[in-house]
C-alpha cells in the first residue's frame, strides 16, 4: 500500500489472489462492506442473501484481478455462486455484483 497525505492510504493494486483474500477477510471482520444497487438487484434475482455473500467472502476462492471500468475487480466464488468486489480502501470494499449459476 502507498501512503498519501493526511493519513490516507491507497492500495497498490492489483493484489495477488492470496493478498486479496487476506484483505477481504480483514475487511469482513472489522471493516466496511457495502453493496452496490446493481449487486442488490442481481442478488434478489438469484435469491442470494447478504449473509450468504458474507459467508462466501470469508471462505471463497479469489480469482486474479481484472481491470474493469477503471477499477480492479476481484471475483470470489464458492461452487456455483460468484461475488465480484472492488476495494475502496484498506478498510472498505464494495460488492459490485453477485450471481448464482443454476
Amino acid at each position: 500500500m502507498r501512503k498519501f497525505g493526511y493519513g490516507a492510504s491507497v492500495l497498490d493494486e492489483p493484489l495477488s489472489p492470496s493478498d486479496a483474500r487476506r484483505l477481504i477477510l480483514t475487511i469482513v471482520l472489522s471493516g466496511e462492506v457495502r453493496f452496490s444497487s446493481h449487486a442488490l438487484v442481481e442478488m434478489a434475482k438469484d435469491a442470494i442473501r447478504r449473509d450468504a455473500v458474507f459467508a462466501l467472502l470469508r471462505g471463497g476462492m479469489v480469482e486474479p484481478a481484472e481491470l474493469e471500468r477503471g477499477s480492479w475487480r476481484y471475483r470470489v466464488r464458492v461452487a456455483t455462486t460468484y461475488v465480484v468486489i472492488a476495494f475502496r480502501s484498506e478498510a472498505a470494499l464494495l460488492v459490485v455484483t453477485a450471481w448464482g449459476k443454476k
